[in-house]
């Protein structure tokens, strides 16, 4: 068994960490970050209720009851984006267009080129711009990472991932409003599709096929992607049932499952082209395990760096447009689009 006894990270607080929204989302991140020694030093909200009462169960010294006034707050030096995905464009832009540096949640933002839009700006300012693909910080998807780059399976053949959960159906909820990005695609999808984009690049052709619900937003979406020279990935994802949510990875020597649930920290098996277990890497991470991206975020901010190599700028952009390309294929367009 690999040795799994790396101490997490934690930070001492020089970063002031601005929080845009105080959703659920929010909320997770936010805890994680106070278990780990980063530093919250305002929130901001619609309403000053919302933002004062966050800040009293995080401890945050500002509340504001804007988002205009939390990107405005010099004690603020990286923004959170936490809204739902159709705000993601406006807030993001507003924040770095008064000087601070962002992490988006993902999905990044509802298209490619509202992807670009946030991109080009933080080049523009010289200000790091991320998205929260959280999962790909995990000390199980390094090691996974590690494992391919020393060549222990092979050439990669394939990729097959899973997000199936079963969520709320009420007509009203966000997921199921197709004027704010509800649906499967964005939510759940953005993870196995950013994953395949991880190992295996760009894809060179997209296929995908959609259950469109009652609302039209997409219930379901499976996925094909084409990677060049014979290596393809698929991926399942669903809000209307739970599935066992695991992810594995084919090469030529042997193969890499992942366990449930495979984006959340998670146990990995390499297996031999016998299929006799060879390896098994296991290691309990604290909360959520939302801390490691934002290490990542205040690493680059200490370095003076504006992009992560590991979740590059020009990825999410890129991983949007595959999205895209699974929306035309499903027939889900966006108001507005």
């Amino acid at each position: 068994m690999t040795d799994t006894t790396a101490p997490e990270p934690t930070s001492a607080g020089e970063v002031g960490w601005g929080i845009l929204a105080t959703g659920g989302i929010a909320r997770l991140f936010a805890r994680d970050l106070a278990a780990h020694g980063h530093r919250i030093a305002a929130v901001g909200s619609r309403t000053p209720e919302a933002a004062q009462r966050f800040a009293e169960e995080f401890d945050v010294p500002t509340a504001h009851g804007s988002y205009a006034d939390l990107v405005a707050d010099p004690q603020v030096d990286v923004v959170y984006v936490a809204t739902p995905h159709h705000l993601h464009v406006t807030n993001a832009c507003d924040a770095l267009a008064n000087g601070k540096h962002v992490l988006v949640e993902k999905a990044f933002t509802l298209n490619a080129d509202e992807a670009r839009r946030i991109v080009d700006l933080g080049r523009e300012r010289r200000l790091l711009v991320m998205e929260a693909m959280w999962t790909r910080f995990l000390p199980h998807m390094a090691y996974v990472r590690e494992v391919i780059a020393a060549g222990r399976i092979g050439a990669i053949r394939s990729l097959h991932a899973d997000h199936t959960q079963n969520l709320p159906t009420e007509p009203t909820h966000r997921l199921n409003d197709l004027a704010v990005g509800g649906g499967a695609l964005l939510d759940l999808g953005s993870y196995p599709l950013a994953f395949a984009h991880d190992l295996l690049g760009t894809p060179t052709g997209v296929m995908a096929h959609g259950v469109i619900g009652p609302t039209g937003v997409d219930e379901s979406v499976a996925t094909i992607l084409d990677h060049g020279e014979g290596v393809v990935s698929t991926s399942f994802s669903t809000m209307r049932s739970r599935g066992s949510n695991r992810a594995v990875v084919l090469g030529s020597e042997g193969r890499i499952e992942i366990d449930a649930v495979w984006y959340s920290p998670a146990s990995v098996t390499v297996l031999d082209a016998k299929g006799t277990p060879v390896d098994r890497f296991e290691q309990a991470v604290s909360g959520r395990g939302m801390q490691y991206q934002a290490a990542e975020v205040e690493r680059l901010l200490t370095a003076g760096e504006t992009a992560s190599p590991l979740m590059p700028p020009e990825e999410s952009v890129a991983v949007m447009a595959t999205m895209d390309q699974v929306r035309a294929a499903i027939g889900v367009r966006y108001p507005g689009e």
